[in-house]
């Protein structure tokens, strides 16, 4: 069992930015990959970012390359998303997950969660 909770969000005006956390608990979080999803109203759970176990590898969506930044401090069993020049498509919930097997970019290959985080950019 794994438990991620998410926090962080927030409502952002556009060209702002935030910081999300995701405070992990259970399995062994240092040698875990983590990776970061989001999902707006009516659209398909979306790909961010994803970094491997010791914080060696990233990689990150298209849509939000040179913007997002992910990183991770095992010591706190927490992984971050610094998210910068803020975009209103970037307005969803944002939900952390744990990496099971597989594709990293493919939300099929997570198999823990947590409950999301709301990030609103609105003026």
């Amino acid at each position: 069992q794994v438990q991620l909770v998410e926090s962080g969000g927030g409502v952002v005006q556009p060209g702002g930015s935030l910081r999300l956390s995701c405070s992990a608990s259970g399995r062994t979080f240092s040698t875990t990959t983590m990776g970061w999803f989001r999902q707006a109203p009516g659209k398909e759970r979306e790909f961010v970012a994803v970094i491997s176990w010791n914080g060696g590898r990233t990689y990150y969506g298209e849509s939000v390359k040179g913007r997002f930044t992910i990183s991770r401090d095992n010591a706190k069993n927490t992984v971050y998303l610094q998210i910068n020049s803020l975009k209103r498509e970037d307005t969803a919930v944002y939900l952390c997950a744990a990496h099971r097997v597989g594709n990293y970019f493919s939300s099929s290959s997570y198999d823990y969660w947590g409950q999301g985080t709301q990030v609103t950019v609105s003026s």
